[in-house]
This record gives structure tokens, sequence and C-alpha cells, in this order.
């Protein structure tokens, strides 16, 4: 683009042809009347349909829309991440690409941060189309994390928020890949205003977080920002540890006392069988923060851009 413009937008982008079409088309509209200076940038996160061919086709036909495309599927997080370090506006948009986000909310976003705001998260006061396990499952989290980390992240908030150009510099000098993107954003700091709003059911498709990824991102969320689980195990192994001494007691008292000590199987068959689980959600704990150091210390770059609609306009 011949200027930097005043606002980008990051839109990541998997398998969403049916929505596409609408979703530049209300895009366009809300920008070209609240930040004429801008830039769209959709993240291909791997697409398997028509959503790459859609993509290019409006990046030749609107010079303010920029296409990266993964080599493959690297995940939502990383998609983010991608559009934020490529992204270039003065703020930054994240906005997902089923339309449950409304961009009409994108100028009232765009008003706290005129008024000073350097993050501004949009909460969803209104959750259509949303199963109630589901959302029992999502404050749960929040809950959880909330009280065992330092973070503190605002109930009902997802990706969908404004972030100020010294944020975006912020993120993009933290290393990790294993990335929680609402967890950094609220650990950099900075000045946060919040946004109301109602969110919709889908426009169209299927949901790209089946209750499979929210439990990988919840992991991901839990071992990027406390280590209260660690803790857990060092407590749990000294109960069961004030529990095994009581019952060897227990049994002593009995011996003196009554001539014989407690018999039977089924106590000790418990007791085994008690210790042996305590032990593999041990190491289960441990194996997931072994595993965040093993992907940290290979080194391998979050995602892999195979084209990018600006630079190289050729691939298609």
């Amino acid at each position: 683009m011949a200027e930097t413009p005043e606002l980008s937008v990051v839109v990541p982008v998997f398998n969403e042809a049916a929505v596409l079409p609408e979703l530049q088309r209300r895009l366009s509209t809300v920008l070209a009347e609240c930040a004429p200076a801008h830039e769209i940038v959709f993240v291909d996160d791997g697409s398997s349909d028509e959503s790459p061919a859609i993509l290019l086709a409006a990046s030749d036909a609107d010079p303010k829309i920029r296409v990266l495309r993964f080599s493959r599927n690297f995940g939502h997080q990383a998609a983010v991440t991608a559009g934020i370090e490529h992204a270039a506006g003065a703020a930054i948009v994240i906005i997902d690409a089923d339309l449950q986000d409304p961009p009409e909310v994108i100028p009232d976003l765009l008003a706290e941060w005129r008024a000073g705001s350097q993050v501004v998260s949009a909460v969803r006061s209104v959750r259509e189309g949303e199963s109630p396990i589901r959302l029992a499952l999502i404050r749960i989290f929040y809950q959880l994390i909330r009280r065992m980390s330092s973070v503190d992240l605002t109930p009902d908030v997802g990706d969908f928020r404004l972030i100020d150009r010294r944020v975006a510099d912020a993120l993009n000098r933290l290393p990790e890949r294993n990335r929680y993107v609402r967890g950094l954003v609220r650990w950099v700091g900075f000045k946060h205003s919040e946004v109301r709003y109602r969110r919709a059911g889908r426009f169209a498709g299927q949901t790209k977080y089946p209750y499979t990824k929210l439990i990988q991102l919840a992991l991901d969320g839990m071992t990027s920002f406390s280590a209260v689980p660690l803790q857990l195990v060092t407590y749990l192994g000294f109960a069961v540890s004030a529990l095994s001494l009581g019952l060897v007691g227990f049994a002593l008292i009995s011996r003196l006392a009554g001539g014989q000590a407690p018999a039977g199987w089924t106590s000790v068959f418990v007791a085994v069988a008690f210790l042996a689980g305590v032990q593999l959600v041990a190491i289960g704990i441990l194996g997931a923060y072994v595993t965040r150091i093993f992907d940290e210390v290979k080194g391998r770059p979050l995602y892999i851009v195979a084209s990018d609609s600006k630079q190289d306009p050729s691939p298609r």
C-alpha cells in the first residue's frame, strides 16, 4: 500500500468459503465509513475448500486486501500471530471469519482507541447458538485460569479485539510457539478498555473449535501462564504420603490392640490403584510442561507462509 493504514483488520480463515463473500462485503462497508485508510489481512490457515480462490480474487479486485497463505494448517493462534506480525496499521483489529463477531462493532473499538485506549476487548454480553454445556465449560476455564495465574482474563472475551501498534510490537517480540494470544495481550499490559456486544450464531458452516480444540486451547492457556498444576502435584504427593503414614499407624494400633492387623485384599487393591492413578496424573501434568519445553527448544517456526498476495502475486 502506498500509505500507512490507520487500521489493519486481521482475519484468520480456515474453510470458510460459504461465509467469505458476505464477510468481505460487510467489512468493506464498515471500514469505508470508520477508517478509510485501512487494510484487510486475510490469513488462510491451509484451507481445503474454495477459500483461497475467493480470497485471491478479492485481493486482485481490491488493493486494500492482502492474503497470506500458509503451507498447511498451523492452527488458529498461529494464524492470528501471523496476521499481527504482517499488519502495518497504527491499530489492529483481530476478528474471526465466521461472522459471529460482527464487523459493525469495529467502529466502537476504534472510538475507544482514539479516546486513548491501547487494548480494546470485545466482551460477549450474549452468546447465541452455543450449547449450555459449552458455555459452562468455558466459564469454568476462565474461573480456573483467573485463580491459578496472575493474568486477569475477562470472562466472555475471545480474540476479537483492537490492539495499538505498540501492543502489536510487544507481542511480536514474544518468542513462544504454543501461543495463547488473548492471554499474551493481557500479559503485555498497556491501557485497556472494553466494548460489549451481542455475539451471533454462525452465518454458515460448522464451528472450527470443537471440544477437542477447546481443551487444547485451555491447556495451552493453563501451561503458558501458571505453574499451579505442578505445585498441585507436589501437594498431592504430600497428601498421599500422609495418608500412607496414617494407614501404617492404624495397622500398628490395630495389631497391638486386637492382636492382628486388618485383613483383606480389597484395601490393598484400592490403595495400589489409588497410588497408581496419582502417579499417572502427576506424570501427565509433568509431560504437558515437558512437551512445551521440547517445542520451544526445537526452535521451529510457528508457521510457514507459502504465498503473500502483495509480495508474490503469481502463486495461485
